[in-house]
């Protein structure tokens, strides 16, 4: 009875899957419907397949579908012979720049291994690397795999092989064209091909073909939270339009009367004179937090330097200079001093600054002129550094080793530093231009 139960499910899904309203993209025969716009690399229609082989292109090409694609479910079947490469989604040409720019899912059969995630051409770089989601990196093999995209609103997922991969909300692009590129190579991949086949759509009804995904979701929409982040227990710490649930770290219960501004969904401390919390001063919330994961993205300037402290306890130091706590520094390594200054690197992006370097590389993890994603776990003493989906650090608090790593940093004369039960979360005004947005938290 359970195999003619499995079989008799088998044959139902095989029909709705059937059922759904594909139009093919592709004919199998010519690339009617397609143009290249940018690059030299060959495009070709050949076995049923369109074939991309890769030139001395000096920008990477893109044959792109005559139709501009909203709301879509599309399919495709591709084989890359060792060489980076990708399906843009909703994406555009800058005639100015001679490039395209858009949502692009990522084929990557380096070791990296992040096909299924979510690149933006052109502009913005990674939105949803695989390291959001690690299981989906075996998603990928070796000759030809299988994808889908759905493309439904504000909502971006993807599945290889039948695996859930991307799950993504952003609101850049509504609408675009869909594109095949053939990246920019070296010379020893020149004649390397890229090809793809059975490649088809549904613009119809999209809603009702949805499949669900059980991958983790990254929010991009800023200050907001989706059905399950609220449902998961996130909660905002800033809304996007006032300065609510923060005050000044040096005057409680009142909120900085200059230095700090909130303009289109950004929060922003101002450029000062480039000293600690001289201009406006520090922000802390309004309550203290005890086990807790924190998120927040931030955009840097030129040689900027900030923080986001946690454990803060705004009594502990009430003169000069920023306010007390652990600190996950947010500084752009390649202009301002202070990455040359500490020990091994521990001033560096991302570290627990004057404790715990960084690892070596984590600007190549992110851009100047991006918005980037800092992520901090506090489960008891037990503690995490996360930049853009990648760990930087962990450690671990109230013990020995510890107190030893503090007694030989610049808090060896502050009380019990960094072992307090719960604290204050703080964003650090060191006289330069930070802005941050998508504050939330959830607490454990």
């Amino acid at each position: 009875m359970k195999k003619l139960a499995l079989i008799l499910g088998l044959a139902l899904a095989t029909t709705l899957a059937n059922a759904q309203p594909w139009e093919p993209l592709f004919n199998g025969r010519n690339l009617k419907g397609w143009k290249q716009v940018t690059g030299t690399a060959k495009f070709a229609a050949k076995d049923g397949m369109i074939v991309g082989t890769a030139t001395n292109s000096k920008v990477n090409s893109f044959l792109a579908t005559t139709k501009e694609y909203g709301d879509f479910i599309l399919e495709f079947d591709f084989l890359t012979e060792g060489i980076n490469s990708g399906v843009q989604l909703r994406s555009h040409k800058d005639d100015a720049r001679g490039v395209v720019y858009g949502y692009q899912f990522e084929i990557d059969p380096a070791p990296r291994a992040w096909t299924g995630g979510i690149y933006d051409e052109a502009r913005r770089m990674w939105l949803y690397r695989m390291t959001e989601n690690e299981p989906a990196r075996k998603a990928y093999k070796d000759g030809w795999n299988h994808a889908r995209v759905e493309c439904i609103g504000n909502h971006i997922r993807t599945w290889v092989n039948g695996i859930p991969c991307t799950n993504l909300i952003d609101d850049a692009d509504p609408t675009g064209f869909i594109a095949l590129q053939v990246h920019v190579v070296g010379a020893d991949q020149l004649g390397v091909h890229v090809c793809w086949k059975d490649i088809r759509i549904i613009t119809k009804d999209v809603e009702k073909y949805a499949t669900p995904t059980d991958a983790p979701c990254v929010n991009n929409v800023a200050n907001t939270l989706t059905p399950e982040e609220v449902a998961d227990g996130w909660k905002l710490l800033f809304d996007g339009k006032t300065t609510k649930g923060w005050q000044s770290a040096k005057k409680l219960g009142a909120f900085p009367d200059h230095g700090w501004t909130v303009e289109d969904g950004v929060l922003s401390v101002n450029k000062g004179d480039g000293s600690e919390s001289t201009n406006g001063g520090d922000i802390i919330t309004d309550r203290k937090y005890k086990n807790f994961i924190l998120k927040a993205e931030f955009k840097l300037t030129p040689g900027a330097n900030s923080g986001i402290k946690y454990f803060v306890d705004p009594f502990t130091n009430q003169g000069a200079g920023s306010a007390i706590g652990c600190e996950f520094q947010v500084l752009d390594d390649n202009l301002h001093p202070d990455a040359k200054l500490g020990v091994n690197g521990n001033r560096t992006m991302g570290s627990l600054y004057d404790l715990i370097p960084a690892p070596k590389g984590v600007w190549e993890t992110y851009t100047i002129d991006g918005w980037q994603r800092a992520m901090v776990i506090v489960d008891g003493n037990h503690v995490e550094h996360w930049l853009n989906g990648h760990k930087l650090l962990e450690y671990e608090r109230n013990n020995q080793m510890w107190n030893a790593l503090v007694a030989y940093s610049k808090y060896k004369d502050w009380p019990n530093f960094g072992n307090a039960e719960e604290g204050y979360i703080l964003l650090q005004d060191h006289g330069d231009h930070v802005s941050y947005r998508n504050v939330k938290i959830k607490e454990l």
